[in-house]
């Protein structure tokens, strides 16, 4: 377990992460009006009527009594939930410490593009492994780890600040922290692998690799080069 603090890197291109900025206040803005003081019944109204609902997505399910969007539509609106102040509070952490320079590297339409798509299939990834179950996904965590992936292709040398274990200090490269996380991924899938987890580490996964993929494709357009 790690948490981020800084990574000292100066942006290069873009003079402040205004896209950045903007969906951690959507985020904030979304839980505080949905999530944060609803009653239970509410929320899981709302989790299933803007959440991913594999089952449904795929056809497997009926729809929900509350259904309020056409199911495709959920793999954008569900990148905007939140189950607690904790789930919220972690995304939102990670994405302030690394999506700057990702934006920095991206510009700031293109970023947004690529962390929208970037959750997107990081639920369709969660969908494709778990076809007909009926519990909503919820999150950023997709779309974030579509910028963990992103920037472990473009700053694999960049100096990360972490605190391991809640409380050790330590600076390692981009390279091994990120690198280490989406092996956390894997390890953590295949133990749980027969027991009931409420993290979609499909989703981790799936947008991992599509930051990854994105960034790799469209390296010769970014305003900084792969592997700065």
């Amino acid at each position: 377990m790690f948490i981020p603090i800084h990574d000292g890197r100066p942006l290069q291109v873009i003079r402040f992460q205004l896209v950045t900025l903007a969906i951690i206040a959507c985020n904030v803005a979304v839980y505080l009006t949905t999530g944060a003081f609803q009653s239970d019944q509410v929320l899981v109204a709302i989790a299933t009527g803007y959440g991913v609902v594999p089952g449904e997505l795929t056809g497997m399910l009926a729809p929900a009594v509350y259904d309020p969007i056409p199911e495709p539509l959920t793999l954008l609106t569900y990148q905007f939930l939140h189950a607690g102040w904790w789930h919220l509070l972690s995304n939102m952490l990670f994405l302030w410490v690394f999506a700057d320079n990702v934006e920095d590297a991206y510009g700031h339409p293109a970023f947004l593009i690529m962390y929208l798509l970037c959750g997107a299939l990081g639920g369709l990834a969660h969908v494709l492994m778990t076809p007909g179950s009926d519990a909503p996904l919820v999150g950023a965590s997709g779309a974030v780890s579509g910028v963990l992936g992103a920037y472990f292709l473009l700053y694999p040398k960049s100096r990360i600040l972490v605190l391991f274990n809640w409380f050790i200090p330590l600076r390692l490269s981009a390279f091994w922290i990120l690198g280490g996380w989406f092996l956390l991924q894997l390890a953590s899938l295949y133990i749980n692998r027969n027991n009931e987890v409420q993290v979609a580490f499909w989703a981790h996964i799936g947008g991992f690799v599509a930051g990854v993929a994105i960034t790799w494709a469209i390296r010769r357009r970014l305003l900084i080069r792969v592997g700065e």
